[in-house]
């Protein structure tokens, strides 16, 4: 192993005393403190014996220096005296020592600086710490520079730190067999991605690259994707969202309740992958909340919530138009309504003011599913022959208005009707039209205000005929009447034939 090279300048160049000898000797750099940027420096001297020693210095051009061999001078001079130690430019000592140092001790090997090991590869996300480790054996007097290829930008060399990046610096671990240096990147940014060259400074600089990735967790920029968007029914509607990030997002959209997307009539989906969703001629269906969300394989995946709002004038759906009620019974009349933005519901008796709550009437407004949908209820109490006639349900909201009639018969206490006469709620439920209506059924979007010719008759044949209890009480005295008179005229039959046979009986016995 060489000694230090301060402890070998004052030897170099220091022949042994060989009369005669005239061999040129080279001096290898490691032996040399520092060297000038690029160039071969060459020292030559006289020897007493007339022997001539030249020493050439090649130092490669990331490392700067003052003194020494380089900058194309001579850094060495020639002197006089004995012990010196001369080593060839392929490592080999061969010339040195006392004047009577053996031949033998003249085939020393010096071995060059090797990479120990690759430079990882390595992938991290942005505004963490980062380092990458170099491995060198047998540095000697050599230095390790780093440096950042794509933007040729030297960032270290040995200790120091060139760049005026605050974020760089670099460390070495002397106790490490292979002495490792480590270039430390701390708050990655995205620009900080590229190769990473180490490099050995020998006379044919040595080099070995890694590659550091830099990835990106996904971001929505709100400026540049839709927000909250209210349209009317039928119209066309497109949603964007556009996102950053390395690798470059991928967008999909789902809606906030996890129901499909109709794109169009004759195609729906579960989600939709693109950076705009289109929607062509929407319902009140499509109403709701949509998701955008962007994922790249970076956590952390974000979305974006987007509220889509359908307006239309309100709808109404009377499930009875025609409903009786015993005297002095409760009875409750309703209807289903349809609007957006959310219509004022009300009812009203005929043409006259409108209906709140009191000891007459009690008023009730539930908001169902969707929630453009509400269900109206009228509940008259005691009802009395005062009480019948027209009752009807608005609805206005700033895109229309509509209204619905019911009608409203009063029977008296010789009805014996079922009590599910005069609640409408259970005719609601058993002819299922609060399935298809309340649940948004396809058909539920274009309902329209009509009477339902079949459910009018309802109440008319549970009452008997239009006039309510007064024909039902007629057809009753009628229906005994005939029976009487039926009794009559077979009795009366039955004496006739009883006298006639009566008769022929007489006859036959004379």
């Amino acid at each position: 192993m060489l000694p230090p090279s301060w402890h070998l300048i004052g030897a170099l160049l220091v022949l042994a005393a060989t009369a005669g000898d005239s061999t040129n000797k080279i001096i290898l750099p490691q032996i040399l403190n520092g060297g000038g940027v690029g160039g071969i420096g060459i020292a030559s001297g006289k020897h007493p014996s007339g022997s001539k020693t030249v020493a050439v210095g090649a130092v490669p051009s990331l490392v700067a220096g003052a003194g020494g061999a380089g900058g194309g001078g001579g850094a060495v001079a020639g002197s006089g005296g004995t012990g010196s130690t001369v080593v060839g430019s392929n490592g080999v000592i061969v010339a040195g020592g006392g004047a009577n140092v053996p031949t033998s001790n003249l085939n020393i090997v010096v071995e060059e600086p090797e990479f120990t090991e690759y430079i990882e590869n390595v992938t991290v996300p942005a505004g963490r710490n980062v380092k990458l480790g170099c491995s060198v054996k047998n540095l000697g007097s050599y230095k390790v520079a780093w440096m950042h290829f794509e933007q040729s930008a030297i960032l270290t060399v040995h200790n120091h730190v060139i760049t005026r990046n605050p974020r760089i610096s670099v460390t070495h671990d002397k106790h490490d067999r292979h002495r490792t240096w480590y270039l430390h990147i701390n708050n990655v940014h995205e620009e900080d991605r590229g190769r990473y060259m180490c490099q050995i400074n020998t006379v044919t600089a040595k080099t070995q690259f890694g590659y550091l990735n830099v990835v990106v967790p996904p971001n929505i920029d709100d400026s540049l994707s839709s927000s909250d968007v209210i349209v009317r029914e039928g119209a066309n509607i497109s949603l964007r969202c556009r996102a950053s990030g390395s690798p470059r997002p991928i967008i999909k959209w789902k809606r906030d309740d996890n129901s499909r997307i109709a794109i169009n009539k004759n195609h729906i989906v579960n989600e939709w992958e693109g950076d705009t969703l289109e929607i062509t001629r929407i319902s009140r269906l499509d109403m709701g909340a949509y998701l955008c969300i962007a994922s790249n394989g970076v956590p952390p995946t974000v979305s974006k919530r987007i509220k889509v709002s359908v307006d239309f004038p309100p709808m109404l759906l009377i499930p009875h138009q025609l409903v009786g009620a015993p005297e002095y019974s409760n009875v409750t009349i309703e209807c289903f309504t349809e609007a957006h933005p959310t219509s004022l519901n009300y009812w009203t008796r005929g043409e006259g003011p409108i209906i709140h709550d009191s000891h007459k009437y009690k008023v009730e407004a539930t908001i169902g599913l969707p929630a453009y949908k509400t269900h109206m209820k009228l509940t008259i109490i005691n009802v009395s022959s005062g009480d019948d006639g027209i009752y009807k349900c608005v609805a206005k909201n700033p895109r229309g208005e509509t209204d619905g009639i019911i009608r409203l018969y009063v029977s008296y206490p010789q009805t014996t009707a079922s009590s599910g006469l005069y609640s409408t709620d259970s005719h609601w439920g058993e002819n299922g039209i609060n399935n298809n209506y309340a649940y948004g059924g396809s058909d539920s979007t274009r309902s329209i205000y009509a009477q339902d010719k079949n459910k009018t008759q309802n109440p008319l044949l549970a009452n008997g005929n239009a006039n309510g209890a007064d024909a039902e009480s007629n057809g009753g005295h009628k229906s005994s009447m005939a029976i009487a008179w039926l009794f009559v005229v077979i009795s009366t039959l039955l004496l006739t034939i009883q006298t006639a046979v009566g008769s022929s009986l007489s006859v036959s016995l004379c």
